[in-house]
């Protein structure tokens, strides 16, 4: 059976998304699943690409067990809307922006991370760059508990397809 794909999409690829991807590869780490979906960010705009996480961000995620400072962003591409199986927005705003630019036969694999969250569902993951370290606290334990409810689903559909 082919290996999931997950791609976690904020706006610039600094904050929100590379905290998803940390969250989730910490969830898949400790079920022993990582070797059966892949997982990486983007973000819907070129601000920030090659540059590392947030600094604020890498602390939060560090403090929570996981380390995010290896990686860097980059923007999304045409050809991730064929790769991922599932393209995970933060926010209704980046939800609309890969809508418009992906292809219609497409559009059922884009979804708000948060419609797998038990805590916050179908809320947007706020963006904390602008704030302080309550915004990262939050935005980390949105995406920790969306990582749990993406980490179920994944399991109840594979094993539907396997």
């Amino acid at each position: 059976m082919k290996k999931t794909a997950v791609l976690f999409v904020c706006m610039g690829n600094i904050c929100r998304s590379p905290m998803a991807e940390g969250a989730f590869a910490k969830a898949l780490q400790l079920a022993d699943l990582s070797a059966v979906v892949s997982i990486d960010s983007a973000g819907t705009h070129d601000y920030h690409v090659g540059d590392a996480p947030d600094l604020r961000a890498q602390r939060t995620a560090l403090s929570h067990g996981f380390d995010i400072s290896g990686l860097r962003g980059r923007q999304v591409q045409d050809s991730d809307f064929d790769r991922f199986d599932y393209v995970l927005a933060m926010d209704s705003q980046n939800f609309n922006a890969l809508k418009h630019r992906a292809h219609a036969r497409h559009h059922a694999k884009i979804k708000l991370l948060l419609s797998f969250s038990r805590r916050y569902p179908n809320l947007d993951v706020p963006d904390p760059y602008y704030g302080g370290q309550q915004g990262f606290d939050l935005t980390l334990a949105m995406v920790e508990d969306a990582a749990e409810g993406l980490l179920k689903h994944i399991l109840a559909a594979r094993t539907k397809v396997g």
